[in-house]
């Protein structure tokens, strides 16, 4: 690393747990996240303030003022501009040492692999089912970890996903193996969402993403985590954690 980039990282370096020669995984990293939305916001700013080496960006859409109250990426003058264009100005100025790759698209069946191939970490932010189900079982074929978050009113949800190791390891679709009615499980837009609990499932997503890259800690893998913004009770309620277990009859690593 240069002498700048000691001095950036400098908090991170003295972390046992990361020191030079994680933070240098990090910087050689390659993290591909979907969506430049609530959720992306925060965790893009996070990832290129850590010094992730390259960040891809995809999402087909442009600012919007409601976006505003939760995309803290944008900015009010960024309005009308591709959501992808205002986040790499965002994170350049953050960390110009980063690299963004804006894929100015939407994710469809055949440009799956093209994205996802060339990332070593793969982070959701997408806000419907068969938008999740594609990542899924594009990350699955091309064994890469999936870090995936939800968020909705004032709740949130996280996990991360690794079938491809085997047993003890669940897919998306182990855990909802079947989309939910749209009124079963309404849009932002017709529910609403609090704005600052974006940040913190995006920072929740940042953390797990680099716990991926440098192999520290607990994976969220086999495992869901809950969070409930209206609930102050930290031992007991505002955060639950359930197991999740691989569904031998999944249509996508049921086999595995």
């Amino acid at each position: 690393m240069t002498e700048m980039q000691i001095r950036r990282y400098a908090r991170h370096i003295v972390l046992p747990e990361i020191g030079g020669i994680g933070q240098s995984r990090l910087i050689a990293a390659r993290v591909l996240v979907l969506g430049a939305g609530g959720l992306g916001a925060p965790l893009l700013q996070y990832l290129a303030a850590a010094g992730i080496g390259t960040l891809g960006v995809v999402d087909d859409d442009t600012v919007d003022l409601s976006n505003l109250q939760r995309q803290v990426i944008h900015r009010t003058s960024d309005i009308g501009v591709a959501k992808v264009a205002s986040a790499e100005r965002a994170l350049l100025d953050i960390n110009p040492e980063v690299t963004v790759q804006a894929h100015r698209e939407r994710l469809t069946a055949a440009n799956a692999d093209r994205l996802v191939a060339g990332y070593d970490v793969v982070a959701d932010g997408s806000d419907n089912f068969a938008t999740r189900y594609l990542l899924n079982d594009t990350c699955y074929r091309l064994k890469k970890p999936l870090v995936a978050a939800a968020i909705l009113r004032f709740d949130g949800q996280i996990s991360t996903y690794k079938a491809w190791h085997g047993a003890g390891h669940p897919c998306l679709r182990c855990v909802f193996p079947a989309a939910p009615s749209e009124d079963a499980v309404p849009s932002c837009a017709q529910a609403g969402v609090l704005g600052a609990l974006a940040g913190t499932l995006g920072a929740f997503q940042a953390t797990e993403v680099v716990k991926e890259i440098l192999g520290v800690g607990r994976s969220l893998s086999g495992r869901l985590l809950t969070y409930d913004a209206l609930d102050g009770s930290w031992d007991e309620g505002a955060f639950e954690e359930m197991a999740i277990e691989k569904r031998p009859d999944c249509p996508t690593c049921g086999h595995a």
